[in-house]
Parts: structure tokens; sequence; C-alpha cells
């Protein structure tokens, strides 16, 4: 081959290579899963990604949509096998925009108001676009408590702790810590629900993730006067076991173990799904507001009094309530406990753990530890702190006459019916001759 021939070849190999690099598109990042997760405030979508992405989001009506461009970035999962069930999106659809990024769009039912964030790898997650479908926000109407004799029930938060992408930890055959506790959570609630004098309020009724100011700014809004967040424990060690409760600290953790949990606790919203972007680095290092004095004191004699009941049956990781600085408990007005019921991790308690029996147990113990409290210390104006000053009076008592009926005793002793029914534990209206009624202290 002559030298001209050569060069001519060698121009042609190097023209090919360019228009090789040329026609090849940059590097895509894959969408590999989405995910959707309802829950009583919102609707989220999950988009599982290689990388990270930068995106676009906005609206188009008639008829409603919901479009996020994704830059650079290919689909890489079925959208027609995604969950749509009991959420505002009729359907999800997908296409090629400019060549080389990925449009999705949400078919809607309704208004929403939508918000979106990035989500950096963390533990088991990696990149992450979350779509977050508010529903529209209508006001609350909060109970105000009724002047005169009306007596209000003690009211008790009862948090579920983890949920939705945040499984919490793993313990064993595969079960959750997320579906452990929240059967817990609801045995818990039931109980105090069929109890004169409570009503409780779930903060998590499903598989869904609530941010942790969000789940005590719930307790606020509900009036709370106990907090209980219900969690399972983990170690790296499978021989570590035992049942333990935790409060807030105003002056650092009582123990390295408290502190260490206190940071794997507090770490959860970047597992669930939480932008801490418009937070303050002082809030992002959970430098937390000192609980009140009297708040305090009665988180720990709350604590106290259910390690009490379950040291009957359960051996306990720590025989006193620990201390630390959980975001989840900032709420200074509120008696609030982080309850460890047991560690996951451990083979046979992670066993019973996964039992109804064992859940009944756990909670009956939760349960009998809060209501003595509150007979002990009632809230006032509660039917609780009522029936203790009417209690400690010299009472008065009536026996039923032919003719009589709650409404003209109540009538006669000045007091409302509802609380003289509440007083004796009377479940009808139905009173007989010569049954003997207590009377209330006004």
């Amino acid at each position: 081959m002559n030298p001209p021939e050569r060069l001519r070849l060698r121009s042609l190999q190097q023209a090919f290579i360019l228009l090789m690099f040329i026609a090849l598109p940059a590097a895509a990042t894959t969408v590999d899963q989405v995910r959707v997760h309802k829950s009583p405030e919102r609707t989220r979508v999950v988009f599982e990604l290689s990388n990270s992405v930068k995106h676009n989001l906005f609206s188009l009506t008639d008829p409603r949509r919901l479009v996020i461009d994704i830059e650079s970035a290919a689909l890489n999962t079925d959208l027609e096998a995604v969950d749509l069930k009991q959420s505002p999106i009729l359907k999800i659809r997908s296409g090629v925009r400019d060549g080389s990024d990925l449009r999705v769009v949400f078919d809607l039912a309704g208004v929403v108001r939508p918000s979106s964030f990035s989500l950096e790898p963390v533990r088991q997650y990696g990149d992450r676009l979350v779509v977050d479908l508010h529903i529209p926000e209508t006001r609350k109407q909060v109970q105000e408590d009724p002047a005169g004799h009306e007596l209000r029930d003690v009211i008790i938060a009862i948090d579920a702790g983890h949920g939705g992408d945040d499984p919490g930890a793993t313990g064993y055959a595969g079960v959750y810590e997320k579906d452990v506790v929240l059967s817990i959570a609801t045995i818990l609630n039931n109980l105090f629900q069929k109890t004169p004098g409570y009503r409780a309020v779930m903060i998590r009724k499903g598989d869904y993730y609530i941010e942790l100011r969000r789940r005590t700014l719930i307790a606020r809004e509900n009036h709370a006067d106990v907090f209980l967040s219900i969690h399972a424990n983990a170690f790296r060690s499978n021989s570590v076991n035992g049942f333990s409760v935790y409060a807030l600290s105003d002056k650092g953790a009582t123990s390295e173990t408290a502190r260490i949990l206190a940071e794997k606790e507090n770490e959860t919203d970047l597992i669930g799904g939480v932008s801490l972007r418009d937070k303050d680095e002082m809030l992002l290092h959970v430098v937390l507001d000192f609980a009140s004095a009297a708040s305090l004191s009665s988180s720990l004699e709350i604590g106290e009094k259910i390690l009490g009941q379950v040291g009957r049956f359960n051996n306990l990781h720590k025989t006193r309530v620990e201390q630390a600085a959980f975001v989840v408990l900032k709420s200074p007005e509120i008696p609030s406990l982080l309850i460890e019921t047991g560690f996951i991790s451990n083979p046979e308690e992670g066993k019973k753990l996964a039992t109804r029996q064992h859940q009944q147990r756990i909670a009956n113990s939760i349960f009998e530890g809060v209501r003595q409290y509150m007979e002990d210390s009632p809230p006032q104006g509660t039917f609780l702190a009522w029936k203790k000053e009417a209690e400690n009076d010299k009472l008065i008592t009536y026996v039923i006459e032919p003719g009589d009926s709650l409404t003209t005793i109540a009538d006669k002793y000045h007091i409302s019916f509802e609380n003289l029914k509440k007083f004796n534990g009377l479940r009808s209206n139905t009173i007989l001759i010569g049954q003997v009624l207590k009377i209330p202290a006004s």
C-alpha cells in the first residue's frame, strides 16, 4: 500500500471513530422501579434510580395531568405493573423527550398539590426521586373542651415507628419492624378505646411513612396527654435481647447505647423520604428544645411503671428509663416515650415479637403502666381527675326507685347525664329498681 492510500485509510478510520463517539448517547440514568404509597395526607410515588438526576415537575389541565421530565434517563421497569389502587392516579405513561430525556405523565382523577425532591443513597436505598401528591387541605375541626361539668377523655397518641419505604429492622424469618410495631400499636389503641375515660389517636394506621416532626405535630393537634412511639430494636450481635424505654434528654444521652439508638432512629427521615434541604444545620444535627421539667418528670414516671409491668414476664434490656435526643420525642409539653419492645434481631425474641400472643402481652403491659400513672396523676379537667376527686371525697349514693331515670337523677344532683353514666361504668341507659348509683362530686 503506497503512502497516499495509507494516509487516506488512516483518515477514514479516524472519521469512523469520531462518528461512533458522536452517535453514542451519554450514559443514561435508568429508572429501575416505581412504587406508590398511600397515606391519609398524600400519595407518594418513588422512582428508584441508578444515579442522581435533574428533573422538572409541572401540572396540566383539561384533562388533569402531572408531568415529570427527568434529564438523561431511560425507563427500565414496567409502569403497567405499578399498583395505583386507592390513589388519585388513573394511569402512568412515559415517553422520550428531546432524544435523551424521560417524560413521565400521571393521568389524575382529581385536584392534587404536587411536590418533589431527590434523596441521596442511604442504607439499603440508592438514589431516589420522590413525588408527593398532597390531598387539598381542609380546615380541621379541633374539639374544644366544653364548659361546665362536661369532662374530657385522657388522650393517648400511639405512634407505630417507621413504615412505607422505611421498614426499620429486619428480624426473624424476614419480619419487618414496621409491621410488628403497627400490630402492637393497633392492639394498644383498642385497649384504650374500650376503656372509659380514654381516647387513643393512632399516628400511623397503615404501611406509609410519616416524618418524625409531623408525628409529634399530629399528637399536638389532637391535644394528646401522652405520646408513645413503638419500636423493635436490633443489634449486630443476635444474642442481645430485652425490652427498654427511652425519654427525651435535655443534657445528652444517659448511655452510649441510648446515643447510638437515637442517631439510628433520627436517621429514619432520610430513609422514609424527607427532604432536609430547607432545614438549617442545627436542626440537621438534632439540636432539640429542652423538655419542660414537669413533662420530662411525667415521662420518666410513666416509663418506670411500664418497665415494672413488662418485667413481670419479659427480660428488660435496661431496668430504668434511658434518655437521649430523639427527634420523635420533641414535644416539650407532652410526656413522651420511645418504647423498644424487644430485639427483633434476636432469633428467639424476634420469633416471639412476630406472634399475636406476645404482641398482646406487650400491649397489655404498656396499657397498664400508662393507666396506673393516669389514675394516680390524672390531667385536670378529665373524667379520670373528677373520678379520683369524687373517690377521695365522701360519695353520695342513690338507690333507684320506681319512675327514676338517669336523666331525672342527673338533674336532681346538677350533674350531666353522660357523666353519671361514665362514673358508674354504665354501657346503656337501662337501670333497675334497687340498683345503687354513685353520685360524683361536682
